[in-house]
């Protein structure tokens, strides 16, 4: 089990008994399995960014109080310096880092995102979630498949569609990419 996926499960746990909701009613009112919920509570399945900005839309915090235990503070403006910005590896390949997460009631999660490259034998895991998203490709090459479309994006390319379609990104090249990614 990743420390990083128990400490989201430990918030997560902390932020329904806050409520004092329990797991069934919590998952219930989530949309979400109670299989999956128990497991997202246990540290034992990665919840998706989606997931966790559909749980806190429904209870109105900030999505980085659940990724990255940080309260946001500001509400005028929030800088980011240079590889300041909070990260967390949610799984082996992807590496995020809030670009926005010290702004309160933002409308747009924004983060820079590192994608090593994958086993190449390993299908392309596709995930969708509301709203819309915006990718630019800051540094490599990528492969993106949206709604069984696939493009090729390179260094500087920038993409914006619907996320409630079905979308997947992947590295080429053998080397990592770095995207600007946007989610409203």
């Amino acid at each position: 089990m990743s420390e990083v996926l128990k400490q989201i499960g430990l918030r997560l746990q902390g932020l329904r008994e806050s409520l004092e909701m329990t797991k069934e009613v919590f998952a219930a009112s989530c949309d979400i399995p109670i299989e999956d919920y128990i497991k997202y509570e246990h540290g034992e399945k990665d919840m998706t960014i989606s997931i966790m900005r559909a749980i806190s839309e429904k209870f109105n915090i900030d999505t980085s109080i659940l990724m990255f235990d940080d309260e946001p503070k500001m509400s005028h403006y929030f800088l980011t310096r240079k590889g300041k910005g909070l990260s967390i590896n949610r799984v082996e390949t992807y590496k995020y880092q809030t670009l926005a997460g010290g702004f309160n009631n933002r409308k747009a999660e924004v983060f820079e995102v590192t994608i090593e490259p994958r086993v190449a034998n390993l299908p392309l895991n596709l995930s969708d979630h509301g709203g819309q998203e915006f990718n630019r490709v800051l540094e490599g090459r990528m492969r993106i498949i949206i709604d069984n479309k696939e493009l090729i994006l390179n260094e500087g390319d920038s993409i914006y569609f619907d996320a409630s379609l079905p979308h997947g990104m992947q590295p080429m090249d053998g080397k990592p990419v770095k995207l600007l990614v946007v989610i409203i």
